[in-house]
């Protein structure tokens, strides 16, 4: 069993996903299964089985797969050369760009949707379809960034949260239906 200590990181995820992960990409140009899998699993641990049987039945390998996102500079190559994998759409692939280059891609999620539409921000249909209005989303997303002067990254958390404090059944509801 050894160092207790190492499996640490597991339990802060995304303190190991935007950490270590993002460093290891930034540094050797590829991730390894286990690295890639850790991102799945934070996004949508549900997914994982049919993600994996999506990469067999490619011609991937995830080394393979990241090294091409790695080498590629546009946006639209990445998040397509992801979503051409069997059971991997734009919100799994935005996940996983998000920790590669979080400055550059953002998550799509149902909270942070429902923040931005409670701030009266008009979002694109179909973001989670559509790679042109993903892209918009993202823009949207970085503009608001700047605004509030922010990192991509925690706009996201703070959207995220603000959804899981605020939103329908949210915590602020469920400790006031206790009152």
């Amino acid at each position: 069993m050894g160092n207790l200590e190492k499996y640490l990181k597991y339990y802060f995820l995304e303190d190991y996903l935007f950490n270590e992960i993002h460093e290891n990409f930034k540094n050797r140009g590829k991730l390894d299964p286990e690295e890639f899998f850790a991102i799945i699993i934070w996004k949508r641990n549900a997914s994982k089985s049919k993600i994996v049987q999506g990469i067999k039945e490619s011609s991937e390998t995830i080394e393979s797969l990241t090294k091409k996102i790695y080498g590629l500079n546009n946006r639209e190559d990445r998040l397509t050369l992801l979503k051409n994998i069997k059971n991997i759409g734009i919100a799994i692939a935005s996940a996983i760009l998000t920790v590669l280059d979080p400055d550059e891609f953002t998550i799509v999620d149902y909270r942070v949707k429902n923040s931005l539409e409670k701030l009266g921000i008009n979002l694109p249909d179909k973001i989670e379809k559509d790679i042109k209005n993903y892209f918009r989303y993202v823009d949207i997303c970085k503009e608001l960034a700047q605004k509030y002067n922010l990192s991509l990254r925690n706009l996201d958390r703070a959207l995220w949260a603000m959804d899981f404090y605020e939103g329908k059944y949210g915590l602020k509801d469920i400790a006031n239906g206790l009152k």
